[in-house]
């Protein structure tokens, strides 16, 4: 089964060029001249013409099914994949999870046992560390060794649930140093936000907005500082922190960065657009909607201009969605009266692909930076590259066709995935996802869906591509 994409800009990190993409089965196997192309036969033909061909994007932080405060992320490994494929994106990277005091490869085999024969695209896992023992250092090794999972997550806050102390953080940091993982790391002060919340809590500020409000930015900052200070003496452990969303946790990763260390990080759309005032300090319980850690911050400083920048500078590496929804009913309202309560999560696995190129409309990044922070970045970075994440031949026919003169009006009704609301309700976006192909088969087109679930394939992931 040959494949031809004709007529389109293919876009990559280095650069467009008009070009043809050949696909042979799961594989392209030639970029052409589109003079040249005329001579080949190929048995499908996806008219490209005005529009960007670009990989398929990589989402490296989901939570679909994800157990919550007394509930799951409302997205199964079905319904979430499908929804992600509908937006663009071609490849999950989602994460296992080992609770306190269980085995680390049990819990591996839990999340296999909800994804296997349930997953519209391929998937890959990162593994979250609840327990940082003896017998959880081994099994990092062996995950590496074994099972091509090569990044391990670990949480500064969240006592009681998923806390690691520094010394657990500097054990688990000085093994992924030996064995070349990454040290994924949730930033913020846990401790100290436990006691802001309680004492909000006792004040009777039981609304949405106090959720922010009780996670500052220098609580974010102070953890990012702390997770890289541990980093360092842990011999530079490759570090990478998840869904930073404050200026001063982008300056200190900046700085490590301009002195050479192995430091990363992602911010998420939900930070570049939604604000603690506008969302989370909506009218009533309505900005349960937007509650999610690190939270939602002030519209009257300079964090979503300070992440825009950025993104620009490469200081921020990728944008993922930290997808892990709950729906209103039944879901958010176990936190009424309470914000501690509201399960902390949005849903935007479907939106990514759309929100990051409304940037590019907006004059705050290149296409090119585009296609990096969605796609190829992520593959780079956990270890997928040059399998997934670039249009080139030998790569995944993982592709994207995108229409710049299209438009995408976001909104509960429209969108894919199991929540019974939009965080981005009403947003509108100058462009739209035409069609997409994954391991060859086109999945959307004409604005119907083709693909399938259990088509998607499990991704043992080498290294990153960025280690010093």
């Amino acid at each position: 089964m040959t494949l031809l994409v004709k007529g389109g800009t293919v876009v990559g990190p280095t650069g467009s060029q008009k070009a043809d993409v050949l696909v042979q089965g799961e594989k392209i196997v030639a970029l052409l001249d589109p003079l040249f192309s005329t001579t080949i036969t190929p048995d499908e033909v996806i008219d490209a013409g005005g529009k960007y061909v670009i990989p398929g994007g990589i989402d490296a932080h989901t939570h679909m099914e994800l157990p919550f405060g007394g509930t799951a992320a409302s997205d199964t490994f079905d319904t979430g994949t499908r929804a992600a494929a509908w937006g663009g994106t071609t490849t999950i990277i989602d994460f296992a999870v080992q609770k306190t005091g269980d085995v680390v490869q049990d819990g591996l085999a839990a999340w296999h046992a909800k994804a296997e024969g349930n997953c519209h695209i391929d998937y890959a896992f990162h593994m979250i560390l609840g327990g940082v023992d003896d017998d959880a250092l081994k099994a990092m090794d062996q995950l590496v060794t074994d099972e091509g999972i090569t990044s391990f997550k670990l949480f500064m806050a969240y006592p009681g649930v998923f806390y690691s102390d520094d010394g657990k953080i500097l054990r688990a940091m000085q093994t992924a140093r030996e064995n070349g993982a990454m040290i994924m790391m949730h930033a913020e002060n846990g401790i100290a936000i436990d006691v802001l919340v309680q004492q909000a809590l006792a004040r009777g500020e039981t609304d949405p907005i106090y959720h922010g409000i009780t996670r500052p930015a220098a609580l974010e900052t102070e953890a990012t500082s702390r997770a890289i200070t541990l980093a360092e003496v842990a011999k530079d452990c490759p570090l990478y922190i998840v869904h930073l969303s404050a200026s001063g946790a982008l300056k200190a990763v900046a700085e490590s960065r301009d002195a050479g260390r192995n430091v990363f990080a992602e911010t998420c759309p939900q930070y570049l657009y939604l604000t603690l005032e506008d969302q989370l300090g909506a009218p009533g319980f309505e900005g349960a909607k937007w509650v999610c850690s690190t939270p939602l911050r002030s519209k009257h400083e300079s964090h979503a201009k300070d992440l825009w920048k950025g993104l620009r500078s490469n200081d921020l590496a990728i944008v993922s969605t930290d997808h892990c929804p709950f729906c209103m009913k039944d879901q958010k309202e176990l936190g009424l009266g309470d914000f501690s309560k509201i399960p902390n999560g949005i849903g935007g696995v479907e939106h990514r692909v759309d929100l990051i190129y409304q940037g590019v409309v907006d004059g705050q990044l290149s296409l090119e930076r585009w296609v990096e922070t969605i796609a190829t970045t992520p593959a780079r970075m956990f270890g997928l590259y040059p399998q997934k994440g670039i249009v080139a031949p030998g790569s995944d026919a993982d592709l994207v066709i995108y229409d710049p003169n299209g438009t995408t009006r976001i909104g509960v009704e429209t969108h894919h995935m199991n929540m019974d609301y939009s965080a981005y309700e009403g947003v509108e976006i100058q462009g739209k996802v035409d069609t997409v192909v994954s391991r060859g088969e086109v999945i959307v087109a004409d604005g119907n869906y083709h693909g399938r679930k259990g088509r998607g394939r499990y991704l043992k992931r080498g290294l990153s591509s960025y280690l010093v």
